[in-house]
């Protein structure tokens, strides 16, 4: 029996509460080998869709299979192939990391022997070594996701489900993680990362599924999203401000947009394609009109979440 190529692949997954919809339907195809991210609103179903994958909740519509075993009829099976790091650490204040660590591993079924040496190699793996021997709640926050993640790499999944990972992280903490998730992947893991942070999403994904209201609304490579909401914008800026609506009329002209001033002296415009730039350049050289800086800018990923969602990003309760 060959390997499955996809380690997710759900089709129509939903989940009822009564009459409330917690999530309506949902397609995943996640390749083996790659990071796939889930980005949605405030209530939009990514933690619901993550629980169900690994087996926490129950579905109530549609099928999922996990390296080709149904999350339904072979939840054992799934089980032992996944890692799951939830929002808030599973770990307890008051014992140490190697011990934390110990346990979870006693608990997976590792002989003591066998118990100690997983754990001496996951401290060292996230730079926990030095601190291995005190109590969690001297911890920052960053330690502290980095010793979840940890136990639930013990026994060395291939699919990992990362939900909101970097929640609460400061800025250096939050690359860190980016650059283990990197690791894992270049290990051969692969990783389904909900996150509420647009630009983890951006460095991280190889694809994207973006959720609302329970539904998938859009799913695509990053750049493949940020080409679908619209063209690249062209920003000019002139050397005289007092040339700015004249430069604006050529720029009209040249790309059949309307530039619109947003300060004096800059304008931007819609672009259709990058090789009207060169016609504008020369449009405004003729016109005698000098320019101090010009720049094409693409929609970013918090372009794509507003025109597909209509709200701001925020943390998941669903």
């Amino acid at each position: 029996m060959t390997e499955p190529t996809l380690a997710i692949d759900a089709r129509g997954l939903a989940k009822h509460y009564g009459t409330f919809a917690a999530v309506t339907s949902v397609d995943l195809a996640v390749p083996t080998g790659t990071v796939h991210a889930v980005l949605g609103p405030n209530g939009a179903g990514k933690t619901t869709t993550v629980r169900m994958l690994a087996t926490l909740t129950r579905p109530t519509g549609g099928t999922a299979r996990i390296l080709g075993h149904d999350i339904v009829r072979d939840a054992t099976a799934v089980r032992s192939l996944i890692g799951l790091t939830g929002q808030y650490a599973s770990v307890d204040n008051d014992l140490s990391a190697r011990e934390n660590l110990t346990i979870f591993a006693r608990l997976l079924g590792y002989n003591r022997a066998r118990a100690r040496a997983r754990t001496d190699e996951l401290l060292a793996e996230f730079s926990l070594t030095d601190s291995a021997t005190k109590p969690l709640k001297s911890f920052s926050g960053g330690m502290r996701r980095r010793l979840d993640l940890a136990a639930s790499l013990i026994a060395e999944p291939p699919l990992i489900f990362l939900d909101e990972p970097t929640t609460g992280l400061d800025p250096r903490t939050r690359v860190d993680m980016w650059n283990t998730v990197r690791s894992l992947v270049a290990r051969g893991s692969t990783i389904l990362l909900t996150t509420q942070y647009l630009e983890e999403a951006d460095e991280l994904a190889d694809r994207i599924t973006v959720i609302d209201h329970g539904t998938v609304v859009a799913e695509g490579s990053p750049d493949e999203l940020k080409d679908s909401i619209g063209h690249s914008v062209l920003r000019v800026t002139v050397t005289d401000p007092h040339d700015t609506l004249r430069a604006a009329r050529i720029v009209a002209a040249s790309t059949g947009a309307e530039a619109s001033a947003a300060t004096p002296g800059t304008l931007t415009a819609a672009l259709a394609s990058t090789s009207e730039v060169p016609e504008v350049l020369l449009a405004l050289r003729a016109a005698g009109i000098g320019i101090r800086d010009l720049a094409i800018e693409r929609p970013d990923l918090n372009a794509v979440f507003f025109a597909l969602t209509g709200n701001p990003h925020k943390e998941d309760v669903a």
